[in-house]
């Protein structure tokens, strides 16, 4: 068993949960906000979310404010933005630092563990936050909202995507498809 099962973390409405609640799942963990340019992936994630649902993926949302400060809504705006403007149906919880001072202990495992992620071909995300100042951080630092973890089965984390890699690019869909099969 994997030792982030036990990591506990906060629903939206205060109560406990960890990753154990969704043992025998394929997981897809993102760290989310809502003024980001990125944004429009939560209607990605449901697409994914709804089509794989039934065959055992789960996507879980973690809102955080790290990054630009994009995430500046309570849990309770966090929601309701989430379900009118996108329709979310997956699990969004409650808000938690995912890099720096305070970062979660379920984001020091899971960086720990996948310390790289599979960057775009050709994708420009890290030289344009690097060219703005934005890039802060050792390299398995996370690097901006919508960083992708997938965790099989099994409880192990088994790929972790760069941030402007979309839900349905066909590399998350292959590996998403892959662990589902097993």
């Amino acid at each position: 068993m994997s030792t982030l099962n036990h990591i506990e973390f906060n629903t939206a409405d205060g109560k406990k949960a960890t990753l154990a609640d969704y043992s025998g799942k394929v997981l897809l963990v993102v760290n989310v906000a809502s003024e980001c340019g990125l944004t429009p992936q939560y209607e990605g994630l449901e697409k994914i979310h709804q089509k794989y649902e039934s065959q055992g993926l789960r996507v879980l949302a973690f809102p955080a404010n790290e990054f630009g400060a994009q995430e500046p809504g309570s849990n309770e705006q966090i929601q309701e933005f989430c379900r009118t403007q996108f329709g979310v149906k997956f699990p969004v919880f409650a808000k938690m630092v995912v890099k720096g001072e305070g970062q979660h202990p379920l984001y020091q495992q899971l960086t720990t563990l996948q310390p790289a992620a599979q960057q775009v071909p050709g994708g420009k995300l890290k030289s344009v936050l690097e060219e703005h100042g934005l890039l802060s951080g050792g390299p398995s630092d996370i690097m901006w909202n919508f960083e992708k973890f997938l965790i099989g089965k099994s409880g192990n984390v088994v790929a972790r995507f760069a941030p402007d890699m979309t839900p349905e690019d066909p590399t998350i869909v292959k590996a998403i498809e892959a662990e589902l099969a097993r």
